[in-house]
């Protein structure tokens, strides 16, 4: 993830815009506006049609998801690894694995 991080970084500071694009807020505005777009790919499909017939479009939404999701996480200066794992953990004890 600190290479995804790097690799973000790189893009923004190349186009000068790792400052306008650097606060949480909007990042989360943005990222929320990014996941609808995924979302709107599904539509009034079910899974399969929206897959045969949008799969390209859902990567590329999805990869923006992740991009702003990555641009906040560099401004706001966190691990991804590390909250990631933080709220699995939390999340296991809230939800423990079904016994077998």
């Amino acid at each position: 993830m600190e290479q995804l991080k790097q690799i973000v970084h790189e893009f923004l500071a190349e186009r000068g815009w790792e400052e306008q694009y650097k606060m949480p807020k909007d990042l989360a505005l943005s990222l929320t506006l990014e996941a609808s777009e995924l979302l709107e790919c599904f539509q009034w499909k079910t899974d399969n049609e929206a897959l045969s017939e949008n799969k390209a479009e859902i990567l590329e939404e999805l990869a923006d998801v992740f991009i702003y999701a990555t641009q906040m996480a560099v401004a706001m200066d966190v691990n991804i690894d590390e909250i990631v794992k933080a709220k699995l953990v939390k999340n296991a004890t809230k939800y423990p694995a079904k016994s077998t």
